[in-house]
């Protein structure tokens, strides 16, 4: 409980933390909003799924959630901090432990907010452009089982992406790098994946991007083609996290401060 309680207090008491998870949260409503706002969909003949277009921040917003979580760790050892944290806390992995668990949850609250947000103002501006369910769009309504679902499973996501980051960052120590493995992983894999030709190979690929996979969870149309079910596609997720966090512990555990 002294660990975490040391690093609650680092949250609440750094600004950088709280800043950046204010201006994620920020960032992916108002992206959300804006994507809204300029769909245009002329009769009924064009797909859009209402919850994607509405949750659209979530590409940007998951870059700023993911600095935070680098920062978490690599903020410590750029400043000489780590040795003092891990002098009172002897058995590393509960340091590392208590940071995943405050930062997941501050992130978690953030993009709660955010989601929350987003598909609130998603469903008054959709419906403004026709998009809604008397047009024959899916229904953007919280009340809508795939809407709900598409909902908790992106703040899933984002606190997600947060314990990827945080592990990713205990491996590899310094900011820059950490951020840049990350981003990486979340931009550059569905890149490389449009640039196979070979079908199946793309769909494998698809399948193991931490992204793309991922954000199955937000699909309410059309989800039978997927290459994932979205629960099985957000697992993914949790695999490169907890693949991340436990080497990370690792290093953690047998590495010099």
């Amino acid at each position: 409980m002294k660990t975490l309680h040391a690093e609650w207090t680092k949250v609440r008491t750094v600004a950088g933390p709280g800043a950046l998870l204010l201006a994620a949260a920020a960032l992916t409503a108002v992206v959300g909003v804006v994507a809204a706002n300029a769909v245009t969909c002329p009769g009924q003949a064009c797909q859009v799924d209402p919850a994607k277009v509405s949750l659209t921040g979530i590409y940007l917003g998951q870059a700023v959630v993911a600095m935070v979580a680098v920062t978490a760790v690599s903020g410590e050892y750029s400043t000489g901090m780590i040795r003092l944290t891990l002098a009172a806390t002897p058995r590393r992995w509960r340091v590392l432990a208590a940071k995943a668990a405050v930062t997941g949850a501050a992130t978690l609250a953030a993009g709660a907010v955010a989601v929350l947000a987003s598909v609130l103002a998603g469903s008054v501006l959709l419906a403004r452009h026709g998009i809604d369910a008397a047009h024959g769009y899916e229904a953007l309504s919280l009340g809508h089982g795939a809407v709900l679902r598409a909902t908790i499973g992106t703040v899933l996501y984002l606190g997600l992406i947060a314990l990827l980051a945080l592990g990713v960052a205990a491996m590899i120590r310094d900011s820059a790098v950490a951020i840049g493995t990350v981003l990486g992983l979340l931009y550059l894999f569905p890149i490389v994946a449009s640039l196979v030709g070979n079908p199946g190979w793309h769909r494998h690929l698809d399948q193991l991007s931490p992204m793309t996979a991922g954000l199955y969870i937000q699909a309410t149309t059309n989800v039978n083609a997927l290459p994932l079910t979205p629960w099985q596609g957000l697992g993914v997720l949790a695999a490169w996290a907890a693949g991340a966090l436990l080497a990370g512990g690792l290093l953690l555990r047998f590495r010099d401060a």
